[in-house]
This record gives structure tokens, C-alpha cells and sequence, in this order.
């Protein structure tokens, strides 16, 4: 099954690449600033919350839930 940690993990590290800061990320994708740490202290989180994330890191959601390696959208 999927690790909220490293989902965590996955949407910290992207966010440092893309140079877009968590504060900015939750508030462009209407999340309290502490999702990404409650998401990696077990809470859920939804998939459209996910969707938005992706979005706003121009990655795939199998990229943030470790399906893949690869970070690219593919369209």
C-alpha cells in the first residue's frame, strides 16, 4: 500500500526542485499549512488534494505515491 511518509517525502523533495515553498504550495492548492506534516504523520489526504499538488509541482500523482521515478506528466 502507499506510505503517507514517503508521499511526504516525495512532495517535500519536489517542491525543493521546483524551488515552490510548502507554504505557497498549500495555500495555491487551499490546504492548511501543516498538511504536508500531518499527511507525513499518517492523515489522509484526498485525491483531489494530491491532484492539485501535482499540478502545482508539474508531476505526476504516480510520481508523489512512488509508482514511478520519473516526475514527468504524461499527456
Amino acid at each position: 500500500m502507499y506510505d503517507p511518509q514517503t508521499v511526504a517525502f516525495r512532495i517535500k523533495t519536489r517542491a525543493r526542485e521546483t524551488k515552490v515553498p510548502i507554504r505557497t504550495l498549500c495555500g495555491d492548492c487551499g490546504l492548511g499549512i501543516n498538511a504536508i506534516s500531518q499527511l507525513a504523520g499518517g492523515q489522509v489526504m484526498s485525491f483531489i488534494s494530491l491532484a492539485l499538488i501535482a499540478d502545482r509541482l508539474d508531476c505526476s500523482v504516480d510520481y508523489l505515491l512512488g509508482r514511478t521515478e520519473n516526475p514527468a506528466v504524461n499527456r
